[in-house]
């Protein structure tokens, strides 16, 4: 029988947060366990990044008010690599030397697959709630490597699903040039050429300040539908606004970062994400999404629209705490990287309700199906108006 486990949530204002400061090795003191959170503030991330350190300072905070794990509270050292893979080495070995237990990396995924080498070195397990790149988690050197969400091979599934159904025979894409988004790319469009044809892949920097060459050139290629690629915020908002401007009746797909995103909605000119399809993964049918709002609207506001980024970072917690809670000695990474591969049926806050979440010694992907993903479109209100109805992934067996 799968062992549930169950986060409380509670008051999370009488708890408090430690966080990084001088890089002296230190040992945590015994009633503590120290989690590293790498967190992108500043960089081409921070649009998903601060999303997700927000909520895992939340749950943190939820824990801890609640009596910790196993009486011990959690302090989170936090760092910032700015999603520059050149930079997320040092972070890591800092948060080493404050005695961290695991590592929460909410980067950019350049950032996050540099971060797979130093954590088997230094052998300390991290997790990942955004990455989507199914390398992080799988050999080479993957045992100290766990990832939270589905997979862009499970993504390049349900897309493909949703061109078949629509009779797409060509895409063009559009992507940015951010490290995180190059690694997608290398991973998505090698299944993706196994159901359509890419007639272009136009690149635009994140900093652009006009895509109108861009779009014309991929226009020209007269493809049947467009993938935007980004990592949101202004160069995604732009990339629709002229997409829409130049062939408004053109069909767009986007991956999750913009539905995730609802400060940029308001940037977006007037009916320019309306039809666009994005990869979303939320569902108020999901009893555990009702307690996520409640958690994240306690925090950022009565008025906050929870994203799967929440989800993830809250779910990231928890299963660093159900692996915690198992463990004699919880400043022993390798005992915590063990106890994560023994994880099981942890039911998950994002997705459909029967989505669960697991780990084993030849699985570092955390979701159990392909239940938690959904195709979501956005209405006239550049808002999501709900599922699209065209296509949905289906909910049923375990994902290999």
């Amino acid at each position: 029988m799968r062992k549930k486990y169950v986060v409380r949530i509670g008051t999370i204002a009488a708890a408090t947060l430690l966080v990084g400061g001088c890089s002296a090795v230190s040992e945590p003191a015994p009633d503590t366990i120290v989690i590293g959170l790498d967190e992108d503030s500043t960089g081409p991330g921070a649009s998903y990044s601060v999303i997700v350190g927000d909520t895992v300072r939340a749950a943190v905070a939820d824990i801890n008010a609640n009596g910790g794990v196993n009486g011990r509270r959690i302090v989170l050292e936090v760092g910032n690599d700015e999603s520059d893979p050149t930079k997320t080495p040092s972070v890591i070995r800092r948060m080493i030397d404050k005695g961290a237990s695991a590592v929460v990396l909410a980067t950019g995924s350049g950032s996050v697959m540099q971060a797979k080498s130093v954590l088997q070195r230094s052998g300390i397990p991290g997790i990942s709630p955004n990455v989507l790149v199914d390398s992080f988690a799988k050999p080479p050197d993957e045992q100290y490597s766990f990832m939270v969400a589905n997979s862009l091979s499970q993504y390049a599934e349900v897309y493909c699903g949703a061109f078949t159904a629509e009779k797409y025979r060509t895409i063009a894409v559009l992507a940015d040039s951010s490290a995180a988004i190059d690694g997608v790319m290398a991973t998505l469009a090698p299944p993706l050429r196994d159901c359509v044809d890419i007639t272009t892949t136009e690149k635009v920097d994140v900093d652009a300040a006009d895509l109108t060459a861009q779009v014309s050139r991929l226009l020209e290629t007269k493809p049947d539908a467009v993938l935007v690629a980004s990592v949101g915020g202004h160069v995604e908002i732009l990339a629709h606004d002229t997409l829409h401007r130049l062939s408004p009746e053109l069909p767009r797909f986007s991956l999750a970062s913009i539905g995730n995103q609802p400060k940029s909605w308001a940037l977006a000119d007037s009916g320019s994400l309306d039809g666009m399809v994005f990869m979303g993964s939320l569902t108020y049918e999901n009893p555990r999404t009702r307690e996520l709002a409640s958690l994240v609207q306690s925090v950022k506001g009565p008025d906050y629209e929870p994203t799967a980024y929440d989800a993830q970072a809250l779910d990231t917690v928890r299963l660093l705490q159900a692996a915690l809670e198992t463990v004699d000695d919880p400043h022993d990474r390798g005992a915590v990287r063990d106890a994560l591969e023994n994880v099981r049926g942890l039911p998950s806050s994002f997705g459909q309700p029967a989505l669960t979440l697991s780990y084993g010694p030849d699985d570092h992907l955390a979701a159990d199906s392909l239940c938690g993903l959904v195709l979501m479109e956005f209405g006239p209100e550049n808002t999501p108006a709900g599922p699209w109805s065209s296509y949905q992934p289906p909910c049923t067996g375990e994902v290999q």
